[in-house]
């Protein structure tokens, strides 16, 4: 069951910084990670709203041209689905005391990084036999109404599947692909 957009309200809180200040720098904590404890797990979540009957994804804006879904690593042993309610709720989690209760549905993706560089694709290149990163996606269900607050570095936007399909340019490989992996679903809006 898909919500109007208009049925989430949108609230602001501290800023939530990178924990890394440069890519390179991301890759060099990446590589010294691999060393230590493996392959990086990251969890992403996919949250689907409507504006007129059309999906609509919401995503983290920061900057002008910088597209993420919520979501980020999962600690060493960390359960994928708690991790990535524990995430959903630093991110956009109210800060009232309001416990969000985010339901995590199905993974509607799998993406490998082979290496410690920025490309991931979809599968795992024959070749590498040890990916540094494995990001799943997952779809979050959200409650009819709620209350985000938003890191107020961020902005949240909703784009359209249309305005992300085959835009690979504009909001990068992973959220391009999107509608593609949401067409197996049937939505129903009320």
């Amino acid at each position: 069951m898909k919500y109007p957009l208009t049925n989430y309200t949108f609230g602001t809180k501290e800023p939530l910084y990178e924990k890394d200040s440069s890519v390179a720098a991301r890759f060099q904590r990446m590589r010294e990670e691999f060393d230590k404890i493996g392959m990086r797990r990251t969890v992403e979540g996919v949250l689907i709203v409507h504006e007129h009957r059309l999906p609509h994804v919401l995503l983290l804006q920061l900057g002008t041209t910088f597209f993420k879904l919520p979501g980020g690593e999962l600690n060493p042993g960390e359960d994928e689905v708690e991790g990535l309610k524990r995430l959903m709720t630093e991110i956009l989690g109210r800060q009232d005391g309001v416990q969000q209760d985010w339901v995590i549905d199905d993974c509607i993706g799998n993406w490998w990084r082979p290496n410690f560089e920025p490309p991931q694709y979809p599968y795992i290149p024959a070749h590498i036999t040890k990916p540094k990163e494995h990001k799943k996606l997952f779809l979050v269900q959200l409650q009819e109404k709620a209350l985000f607050a938003v890191p107020k570095n961020y902005k949240l936007v909703a784009a359209p599947l249309f305005e992300l399909y085959d835009n690979a340019p504009g909001y990068g490989p992973i959220i391009s692909s999107l509608p593609q992996l949401l067409s197996r679903f049937n939505f129903i809006y009320n």
